[in-house]
This record gives structure tokens, C-alpha cells and sequence, in this order.
């Protein structure tokens, strides 16, 4: 695509359409023109324009950092083989699969070749064992965010590795790895990531306070945490993140049935003892709250919460505090809903 600007535009201009004019065949394309002209392609087309000439594949090799593989329906494991090796420059890649077809050797070869990885998903990739996770370790310690959501051959022992290894995480996706999700890994994560930032832990039925705390204690930026399903967690869990996370925006305890009024008073005292101390902004505090099916929890202290953290809305449209499936919490509103409430109440009816 060729753009202008007010200052210097024509010159750059003039200077690609000069470009363009020296344009013969195909492969004399100059690579700044070729990669406009890809930016402006799907994936898959890049795909094929990789194969026009070695002109073609060397620049687009050389210059592609993001590549999605979602749209291949089958032969994902041959088509990452093929390509691994050919982009080398790659920082994310997508191989999100609605049927699973990537196998270990393909994952090997990426963790072989794109050695400057910074984002990859391999999610839903049910055929993947501890090979994969390995060779991540090994090969992709520049990591910031992995989602291997529904991989659920991983062991804990793999996943304990790569914690070790792939240090910069910040965004880690474990949902439904039921085997990789002990205490044990999250003692791992919460020792060597400290930098991690967002967790979803949904469905990880094996995840106890002990691994929780370890989290808590290690990852002091924790922003967002998804503890939906982890069925063995208590109190103890929720009072360490209150205490020792003070950024937390949004915490997921859906299911989480041993969850009492002590957890819901920690997280809004959190907010008061931190804003004293200094060590948080006014924005922060919990923007989004998921406590449906916590049947043990009391108005008053789901009430707590709302009052210390004004982000959180029971309003129509903006439900970011969810509590279906407790019908002894309908009486908990946010301000935006109090606050229409007592205006109307202000003024008596003319029939009085």
C-alpha cells in the first residue's frame, strides 16, 4: 500500500512509483514493496507467495514474525514441518486446532528453528506428550505467553521444566490440563516466573491452597487468575492473593464451593489496606469477579467487595461481578445500581 504525508510524503512517493517503473518480472520486486503487499494478504496466501521464487522466500523468511496456522483444516503437522525451518524469524504463532492433528516432531521442529518465539499457542492439542513441552523448554526460553489449554497428555513433571526454563512468562494458559497441574508445578511457576502476570487454571481439579499460596508468593504482578472448577481450594488461597497480589483485576472462582465470607473480607480489606500503604492506584482493584455456585457466601461480605472495588457492576449490561446460581446473592448491587435507587426514593410521590 502506498501512502503519503504532509512532511516528505512525495518524496517517498515518487520514490516507489520509480521503484514500481524498474519492476520487470515477479522476483524483481524490491522486499520493502513485497512485504506492503503481503501485509495486506492472509496467512495462507503468504503461505503460497513463499513458494514463487527463492527471491520471495528468502525475504518473506527473513521478515515474517507472525504466523497463524488456525485455518488448516488437515496436514497441519506436515505444513508446520515444511515451514518451521523456513521462518526462522517467527515471535508468534498460532496453531490453535478445532480437530488435533499437531504431533510432537512438528512442535520439535518450531522449538528447533524459531528460536525467537515470544508467543505460541497449541491449544487443543490433544495428540502432544511431554516431548513437546521439552523441546519448548529447551528451545523457546524467550516466551512471554504459551496457551496449551486442553493438552491434556502433559505431565506435571514436563510442565515443572519448562516453568524453570521459560522465565519471562507472563500469559500462561493451563486450562483443563488436569495432569500437568499439580502442586507441584505451580510451586515450579510461582519459584521461577515471578514475572507472570495472567493464569487460567479452569478445571485443574488437582490444585490445592498449597499451590495457590506458591503463586501467590511468587507472582506479585498476578493481574488475572482463573480458579473456575479447582474444587480443593479454601479461604487460604483467596486471603494470599488478597494479600500478596495487590494488581489483581479479575479472579475466577466458579464451583469453588469451600469459598466463605473470610475470603470475600479479605479481598475488600486488600483494597483499603493497600490504597493506605500506597502501593496501588485508584484504577486498580478487581474489575471482573466470577463467584457463581459459591452458595456458602453472605450478602454483606459479596457486598464488601462490591463497595471496595467500584469497577465491579451487577447493572444491566456491565454484569462484570457474576453470581448466578446464588439466589441468596440477588440483593448485592453495585453503585451504578444504588445510586438511581436513592435518587428515585429522594423525591415523595405527589400521591403523598
Amino acid at each position: 500500500m502506498i501512502t503519503t504525508t504532509s512532511c516528505g510524503g512525495s518524496e517517498n512517493f515518487v520514490k516507489e512509483v520509480k521503484m514500481m517503473m524498474t519492476v520487470r518480472e515477479w522476483k524483481d520486486i524490491p522486499v520493502e514493496l513485497l512485504m506492503q503487499i503481503l501485509s495486506l494478504l492472509d496467512d495462507q496466501m503468504v503461505i503460497t507467495a513463499s513458494h514463487v521464487c527463492h527471491g520471495w522466500r528468502d525475504s518473506i523468511s527473513f521478515a515474517l514474525t507472525r504466523l497463524s496456522l488456525s485455518w488448516c483444516r488437515k496436514n497441519m503437522n506436515n505444513l508446520v514441518l515444511s515451514l518451521a525451518p523456513k521462518f526462522t524469524k517467527l515471535q508468534t504463532l498460532i496453531l490453535r486446532q478445532d480437530t488435533p492433528q499437531l504431533e510432537d516432531n512438528a512442535v520439535e521442529a518450531v522449538a528447533q528453528f524459531c528460536r525467537d518465539l515470544q508467543i505460541l499457542d497449541l491449544s487443543k492439542s490433544f495428540k502432544l506428550t511431554d516431548r513437546s513441552l521439552y523441546a519448548i523448554a529447551l528451545g523457546c526460553s524467550d516466551l512471554t505467553k504459551l496457551n496449551i489449554s486442553g493438552c491434556s497428555s502433559f505431565s506435571d513433571k514436563a510442565l515443572s521444566y519448562l516453568a524453570s526454563l521459560c522465565r519471562k512468562l507472563k500469559i500462561l494458559n493451563l486450562c483443563g490440563c488436569v495432569k500437568a497441574v499439580s502442586d507441584t508445578a505451580l510451586q515450579a511457576i510461582g519459584h521461577h516466573c515471578n514475572q507472570l502476570q495472567s493464569l487460567n487454571l479452569g478445571w485443574c481439579e488437582q490444585v490445592s491452597d498449597v499451590g495457590v499460596m506458591s503463586l501467590a508468593y511468587g507472582c506479585p504482578d498476578l493481574r488475572t487468575l482463573d480458579l473456575c472448577g479447582c474444587v480443593l481450594i479454601t479461604d487460604d488461597s483467596v486471603i494470599a492473593l488478597a494479600d500478596r497480589c495487590p494488581h489483581l483485576k479479575s479472579l475466577g472462582l466458579y464451583y469453588c464451593k469451600n469459598i466463605t465470607d473470610r475470603a470475600m473480607y479479605s479481598l475488600a480489606q486488600s483494597k483499603v489496606n493497600n490504597k493506605m500503604w500506597g502501593s496501588v492506584n485508584e484504577e486498580d482493584g478487581l474489575k471482573t469477579l466470577n463467584i457463581s455456585q459459591c452458595t456458602s457466601l453472605t450478602p454483606s461480605a459479596v457486598q464488601a467487595v462490591c463497595d471496595s472495588s467500584p469497577a465491579l457492576h451487577t447493572c444491566s449490561g456491565r454484569h462484570s461481578l457474576i453470581i448466578s446460581g446464588c439466589l441468596n446473592l440477588t440483593s448485592v448491587h453495585c453503585a451504578c445500581c444504588v445510586r438511581p435507587h436513592r435518587a428515585i426514593n429522594a423525591f415523595p410521590h405527589s400521591a403523598h
